[in-house]
């Protein structure tokens, strides 16, 4: 089958609408390959985590702070560290959960997601971030509710 001088416009479209990673997404990349190398040297995440919530924006860093000590509290057994870049907590290696500041990719609301490797099996279908725009006492006990029962 012989293309059409119209398929191959659309063709050349598409390839020109795919300029592959995005500035934020290279610079995430960027970090990472930082990240597996100062955990190879047993570099100290939870500074690390401290300083990436340092350079965020208001109101990143005050929800990202704020997050941060919730974790800490609900599940004092998880490892602080970055992930791409961004604050993350482990078990045994393995990311449990992450805070992904709006700024990072340029998004409307903060993120708090969690991995597979977090237990918040729910039915056949359930959620594995959650959009976060401001903290009030009920979120931060969702917040503690769902860490706890991810690392159990």
């Amino acid at each position: 089958m012989t293309d059409t001088p119209e398929s191959m416009e659309r063709k050349s479209k598409s390839r020109k609408a795919s300029q592959g990673f995005s500035a934020e997404e290279k610079a995430a990349m960027r970090e990472r390959a930082r990240e597996l190398k100062a955990q190879a040297s047993k570099a100290d995440g939870e500074a690390d985590v401290l300083a990436k919530i340092a350079e965020m924006p208001e109101p990143d860093r005050s929800i990202a702070t704020k997050v941060h000590a919730l974790i800490k509290a609900a599940a004092p057994s998880l490892v602080a560290r970055t992930w791409y870049g961004m604050p993350a907590y482990a078990k045994d290696g393995d990311v449990i959960c992450f805070f992904q500041n709006a700024g990072k990719f340029k998004a409307r609301y903060q993120t708090l997601g969690f991995s597979d490797k977090a237990l918040l099996d729910d039915g056949l279908m359930w959620p594995s971030s959650y959009a976060l725009t401001t903290l009030t006492p009920a979120e931060e006990a969702k917040i503690t509710a769902l860490v706890r029962k991810a690392v159990n």
